[in-house]
């Protein structure tokens, strides 16, 4: 089966009217299904925006008409799973069935924000592990009671919900979390050409389930500039190890990403520049990887050129 391309709308850049824009212009230019990110801070400020993601996905749902996906939402510290299986319920219903939901252990970036513990990367999946227990249970419309390690949930019941399961698809960068995915997970989410944690996934129990990634990529004539704008929008992409998971500010974030250098965006997966060829063997390395879906974002304020040009140029190259 061919990979398929959709769109990764990027809640950290743009406000709510702008990535519904966003989604509209995906659709025509023949992109097959939308990421978003679940943000409460953008990384650095530069970013400058952060919109509550459930209200955009109830107008994403009113006007396109391709699959949406949480990439991803963390699902145990900000905000309650027996909440967050309401949202879900309810996405799932505006989208008629056109909704997955994308989940990860999140970063303290957002989920600080109330005061609570920070814990550790294994504590964080045991958690991961029991609200996706608690979403799927309420998802059904039975009426719960649950006490466990880490929540409590007591007599409650969703009355709206979908006719069909929602898809929870597990998001992962280590070997651990590729494991919790292949064992809990409807499908694996990562980001860049991971193909050894395709693999792993697929080993470990995944089977023939959906592994979907992102890339990022800046879409400009100018390829300097194009690095250039990558550098001052995105920085924090480069940043290595834990640190994204464990900076709670974007001040920090931005402390941080003054070691960051064009020859780091020069190294990195994101692909800069207009030439169609580039971005089409650039892209076909994720299909070789094993990816069964990609999302691509653009960096940069020319979001039609962008469009225009994987609608003439790009994606007619991938698809062939």
């Amino acid at each position: 089966m061919a990979t398929a391309y959709g769109y990764f709308l990027a809640s950290e850049d743009y406000g709510p009217q702008e990535l519904v824009e966003q989604a509209r212009m995906a659709e025509e230019s023949g992109f097959t299904s939308l990421w978003i990110s679940d943000h409460y801070h953008p990384w650095i400020e530069e970013q400058g925006h952060s919109p509550f993601v459930w209200s955009v996905i109830g107008a994403l749902s009113a006007s396109v008409t391709l699959p949406v996906e949480t990439a991803v939402t963390c699902p145990t510290v900000r905000i309650h799973p027996a909440v967050i299986a309401q949202a879900v319920a309810t996405s799932a219903v505006q989208l008629n069935g056109r909704f997955r939901f994308g989940v990860g252990t999140g970063e303290a970036l957002n989920e600080h924000i109330l005061g609570d513990h920070w814990p550790r990367a294994a504590i964080r999946q045991e958690m991961l592990e029991e609200a996706v227990d608690i979403i799927r249970r309420l998802l059904t419309g039975k009426r719960i009671s649950h006490r466990g390690r880490h929540y409590t949930v007591e007599n409650a019941r969703l009355y709206t919900v979908p006719d069909e399961p929602v898809p929870i698809d597990i998001s992962a960068f280590a070997p651990a979390a590729t494991d919790l995915a292949a064992r809990i997970g409807d499908g694996f989410l990562t980001m860049g050409p991971e193909s050894d944690l395709v693999e792993q996934f697929r080993a470990a129990g995944g089977g023939d389930k959906p592994a979907v990634t992102g890339v990022k990529v800046c879409y400009e004539p100018d390829r300097d500039a194009a690095v250039r704008t990558v550098l001052r929008r995105w920085p924090n992409l480069m940043l290595p190890g834990e640190l994204a998971a464990m900076l709670p500010e974007p001040q920090h974030f931005e402390q941080a990403c003054r070691m960051v250098t064009e020859q780091h965006v020069l190294d990195s997966p994101i692909i800069v520049g207009n030439d169609p060829d580039e971005y089409a063997e650039a892209l076909s390395v994720y299909s070789e990887a094993g990816f069964d879906r990609v999302h691509i974002n653009q960096i940069g304020a020319d979001q039609r050129g962008f469009f225009d040009f994987f609608r003439s140029e790009v994606l007619p190259r991938l698809n062939r």
